[in-house]
């Protein structure tokens, strides 16, 4: 799902752009006063956030967690970003940015699922935006909708980040602070995968 600044002439405040956002057909993120409108998905990135929120939700049944849909904003706490994550997990009671409670200020684990044109600005800009504008953040995943790969970013005890990624759908995705595993072959399901020339003359 790719991303297209709007032209303004000054740069918009955090509460000019949820105004804005309230009264729109279409989504937009926000980040450092400008606003960017949400271009659609393609039928893999549906595909792929599909799969994933049914898988996600499944697995926290029963738990003190919950996945919330790509409709819903999460904030960072000094308002410098508000996206549309692809899912979002909040645990315990979700915090809002205001009574409207669109906005939610306490995530958890955020998924965004990459599309060429924003898989750059999902692993730098937004990154970093989230993992130092959110304490509540432990979990940052990242899903190719083209091919096999998922990256994971996770904070330890220590407040590092650590990376991990997976390339096999043989794989797990094991989001251990919520007790979560997740198959690749079921966020996958349904979606035509590429593969790079290399893997495609190791697998012949």
């Amino acid at each position: 799902m790719g991303l297209a600044k709007l032209k303004t002439a000054t740069l918009s405040t955090p509460e000019d752009y949820l105004i804005f956002e309230r009264e729109s057909e279409s989504r937009h993120e926000f980040l450092d006063g400008e606003i960017y409108q949400m271009a659609g998905e393609s039928l893999s990135h549906s595909r792929v956030c599909v799969n994933l929120g049914g898988e996600v939700r499944a697995k926290l049944k029963g738990k003190p967690c919950e996945a919330l849909s790509p409709n819903m904003k999460v904030r960072t706490s000094n308002a410098s970003l508000f996206s549309y994550p692809d899912l979002t997990i909040v645990c315990g009671e979700p915090q809002f940015h205001d009574r409207k409670k669109d906005v939610l200020v306490n995530p958890k684990v955020v998924f965004e699922v990459l599309s060429p044109s924003t898989a750059e600005y999902e692993r730098t800009t937004k990154f970093q935006r989230y993992r130092m504008g959110n304490e509540t953040l432990t979990d940052y995943i990242l899903v190719s909708q083209d091919k096999c790969f998922v990256e994971h970013f996770r904070k330890d005890a220590n407040g590092d980040w650590l990376y991990q990624s997976y390339a096999a759908l043989e794989d797990d995705l094991r989001i251990e602070i919520i007790e979560c595993e997740l198959s690749l072959r079921e966020i996958y399901d349904r979606v035509e995968l590429t593969f790079d020339e290399e893997e495609e003359f190791e697998e012949n």
